[in-house]
């Protein structure tokens, strides 16, 4: 049903109807954004809606025959503080559980029919049999390449790797970083929108590693000053998974989040938006952050502004679909204390990876029991990703057989498939969001959120929330 039209401004006394937000997608990005908007202007009138009857997107927990299975991320890094930050905020803090030490040190490619593992250090990357001494020559030598003067706005992520660090680093190493990150061509993706730290790294220290280097040296530096111990790059979760974070945000919004709910089309009014959904529902809004998918943004975007649609329309997905295998331990014997392994897109398997689960987080499988989990599909192997569920389960454990030894059938099995699993941030992505910014900026109020944009990992999505908090926090000021 339709209010009364809002008008912008809030403020206590002010004679100002409060600001109303209106948040369409429920994944991460938009419980977080709608958990920071909330805490950011207080008297604003927020509605979250989420057309699944679930909300968590992709971020997903089941528990099943005593395994904790993961359909979408298994954790996430503390590399940006904005997840671990939130989680803390939610009182969630105390219930954090960071991944093995074995997971974070010991992580393996398949190659030539074996498990290889990839190098930790320098020491061992000159021992390491995945590169040539031609290959490990290059590698090394990038301390001392020169940043050529001209560059081209956007390289792909290959070209920029193959400049850095030779052509044997670039399709061995830096082929299984995308396929495990991004399921995707390293030849298609722009290094500025993919890894811009990388990028970055090379402008300010001339060098990759030794932009590596420095920061490392500086991490050290401040935790020193803090009195602390300088830490490695961990992930984390939580006993019971990430749903944990998911339930707490659910649970701490309350009746803003409406489930089952489909947008149908934002439009302008003359106080600003209309959101309607797919009945005769309506929701007027001063404020709209849209952090569903690039796909739903442009359907449901095309009435307001069919130039901004078009172009949302062009930001690609690739397919993942995940293939859960729990397996006896005495069938399992040649299961590594690390977090898994990638077999680089180039070789073409039928498995991207796998990660194994109840080593990362022991206790995600019952005691005797291993839990694994593949990733098929992919942006080069989208004809694995449409094989019936029976095909993917024979297929993974064919996998299994081969690289991991195992001696008999799974006793768990369980596919959850993702047709839009990831967007894909090819060459000429920075262009895009420099013309999806322009094209947004004409609609005051209009917030375009959601992992489609600057940055796919789950801290990508929730620092992003602190961002759009602050954005709507200017605009209840004006």
């Amino acid at each position: 049903m339709l209010s009364p039209p809002l008008h912008s401004g809030a403020g206590a006394g002010s004679g100002v109807r409060p600001l109303n937000i209106v948040i369409i997608g429920g994944g991460i990005s938009g419980l977080a954004a709608a958990y920071r908007i909330r805490r950011a202007v207080p008297d604003a009138a927020i509605t979250l809606l989420e057309a699944d009857d679930r909300v968590g997107g992709k971020v997903r927990t089941e528990r099943a025959d005593g395994f904790t299975l993961e359909a979408g991320p298994n954790g996430f890094l503390d590399s940006k503080s904005s997840t671990i930050q939130l989680c803390r905020d939610l009182g969630l803090g105390e219930r954090l559980r960071v991944a093995s030490e074995g997971s974070r040190k010991n992580r393996y490619l398949f190659l030539n029919g074996e498990l290889q593992k990839l190098p930790g250090d320098p020491l061992g990357l000159l021992r390491t049999p995945l590169l040539t001494f031609r290959g490990k020559l290059a590698m090394l030598a990038e301390p001392f390449r020169r940043r050529p003067g001209r560059l081209p706005d956007e390289e792909s992520v290959a070209e920029f790797s193959r400049r850095r660090f030779g052509r044997e680093a670039a399709d061995t190493f830096v082929d299984a970083l995308v396929t495990g990150i991004h399921a995707g061509d390293p030849e298609r993706l722009s290094v500025r929108a993919a890894f811009p730290r990388l990028v970055k790294l090379e402008a300010e220290a001339g060098s990759v590693l030794r932009g590596f280097l420095r920061a490392a040296k500086v991490k050290k530096r401040l935790a020193r000053e803090r009195g602390e111990v300088s830490q490695p790059q961990r992930m984390w979760s939580f006993d019971g998974g990430l749903g944990v974070l998911i339930e707490a945000l659910r649970d701490s919004l309350g009746p803003i989040v409406q489930t089952g709910i489909g947008v149908r089309s934002v439009v302008r009014a003359e106080a600003g938006y209309i959101v309607r959904g797919d009945g005769n529902d309506r929701w007027p809004a001063d404020v709209v952050v849209h952090a569903a998918p690039a796909s739903a943004q442009a359907e449901t975007l095309r009435d307001l502004d069919p130039s901004l649609a078009a172009e949302l329309a062009t930001v690609k997905f690739t397919p993942v679909h995940v293939v859960l295998l729990g397996y006896r331990a005495e069938d399992a014997p040649l299961a590594p204390d690390g977090f898994g392994y990638i077999a680089p897109q180039n070789t073409r398997r039928d498995v991207l990876g796998v990660q194994w689960c109840s080593a990362i987080f022991p206790g995600r499988a019952p005691p005797g029991m291993v839990l694994w989990r593949a990733l098929c599909g992919g942006i080069n192997r989208p004809d694995v990703a449409a094989w019936p569920d029976g095909e993917l389960v024979a297929a993974v454990h064919r996998e299994m057989q081969l690289a991991m030894k195992v001696t008999a059938a799974p006793v768990f099995a369980r596919v959850v498939r993702w047709p839009q699993a990831i967007p894909q941030y090819e060459v000429g992505h920075m262009a895009r969001l420099e013309r999806l910014d322009a094209l947004a900026a004409r609609h005051p109020g209009l917030i375009l959120a959601g992992n489609s944009h600057r940055g796919i990992a789950l801290n990508d999505c929730t620092e992003q929330a602190e961002w759009i908090a602050l954005r709507v926090a200017g605009i209840a000021g004006k």
